[in-house]
């Protein structure tokens, strides 16, 4: 077994809530040390969102895997004064505070790439560093909705948000990804450039399909519920037994095939209300009434037969509790134990694959856990730890 890619790399992180958390979770997956900065104390508010695994949140149990935890008071000096030390030997910092915080605790990212060249910086911000909303707090419902994600979703009648923290997600994954390319730019050039997101321009990026769909045809499109808004047939249906197949036809070849395999009925592909994407969404009504008349009569298992011997993409319409029993997860062994303060979860791997390469799955801290480790890393006695501890600054 080879060494992971970023083993040797030290990450500090000033992260609350899900964007930094997950960008940081991943470089710990693939080996790098990361020191999570908490408040003294309660810690990360995300720990408290719920107390559903253990005692701890579900958020905080995904996110916050083989990180070390240490508490700081950043607003005493003796904390601020830790907190240099470890970034004067750190490779990246991340940090996804309130707007205007680090800049206050004298922590600007250009004002520590001009004394630390080598750290990577990434801020992670609600609607970027500068600009007209610079200083506005975002959250992740909030950014749905300026996005115009929200129009997109739900039923003709109702609006509806993304079940996930989709926002936070798209902008954890870009800075996760702009710090490797920042890490990988300062091999060539000895400097790291700043890295910033923000999570409406996290989303924004999202959003391209349907921006352009818009701009270009002078409408959005439409909400239809659990189906597509530019393809049809692609939604749910259900069969006999009351289970819904999730049915995807792609082009009008799958369509053709879908009609003579699927519907026993080779003419309706010719039918001038469905022969063509465009029209079937335009007549999607009809063609859904044809569709669940036929699906109607065949069980689950018959119908997934018939799409899949048509070659036509299928799926079960699961609940989360399904999800969790999926067999592809089982079959391809991608669950693992982790533990938390409270007991061991189980926690699937990371979707990117790296051969030869087992990827970090340690446990997720109690709040300070690391504390006095760290510090005498620093060069601190258990006198001077006693004392910071005793003041609140640990």
């Amino acid at each position: 077994m080879s060494g992971r890619p970023l083993d040797g790399v030290t990450v500090v992180s000033l992260e609350q809530a899900v964007a930094a958390p997950f960008a940081t979770r991943q470089l710990a997956d693939l080996g790098a040390r990361v020191i999570k900065v908490e408040r003294p104390g309660a810690g990360d508010f995300a720990r408290a969102y719920d107390e559903t695994v253990h005692g701890l949140s579900s958020y905080f149990v995904w996110l916050n895997r083989s990180k070390e935890s240490l508490t700081l008071d950043l607003k005493a000096p003796a904390g601020r004064e830790i907190l240099t030390e470890l970034l004067s030997g750190a490779d990246v910092f991340v940090q996804n505070l309130a707007p205007g915080a680090t800049a206050r605790l004298g922590l600007a990212a250009d004002d520590l790439t001009e004394r630390f060249p080598r750290l990577v910086v990434c801020e992670i911000s609600g609607f970027g560093a500068d600009g007209p909303w610079a200083d506005r707090k975002a959250y992740d419902l909030l950014v749905q909705a300026e996005t115009g994600l929200m129009s997109l979703t739900g039923t003709p009648d109702t609006m509806a948000k993304v079940g996930i923290s989709v926002a936070d997600i798209a902008a954890g994954m870009y800075a996760y990804s702009g710090v490797l390319a920042a890490l990988l730019q300062r091999t060539t050039s000895g400097r790291a450039p700043v890295v910033r997101v923000s999570l409406f321009e996290a989303l924004a990026e999202w959003m391209g399909a349907p921006m352009y769909y818009t701009e270009h045809s002078g409408r959005s499109p439409r909400r239809v519920g659990s189906e597509h808004a530019t393809i049809s047939p692609y939604g749910p249906y259900a069969t006999a037994g009351g289970d819904q197949l999730v049915v995807a036809v792609q082009n009008d070849r799958e369509w053709a095939r879908f009609c003579v395999n699927v519907l026993a009925d080779p003419s309706v592909a010719d039918d001038p209300r469905f022969a063509r994407n465009s029209a079937r969404v335009a007549h999607r009504a009809e063609l859904n009434a044809l569709l669940a008349a036929r699906l109607a009569v065949l069980a689950a298992d018959e119908a997934a037969d018939l799409l899949d011997a048509a070659g036509i993409a299928n799926a079960r319409l699961r609940s989360t509790a399904e999800f969790l029993d999926h067999p592809v997860l089982a079959g391809r062994n991608r669950w693992r134990d982790v533990g938390t303060p409270g007991g061991n979860v189980r926690a699937l791997l990371p979707p990117a694959d790296l051969t030869g390469i087992a990827p970090r799955m340690d446990a997720v801290p109690a709040v300070g856990e690391h504390t006095d480790t760290i510090l005498r890393l620093l060069g601190r006695d258990p006198g001077d730890i006693e004392k910071l501890r005793a003041d609140g600054v640990v």
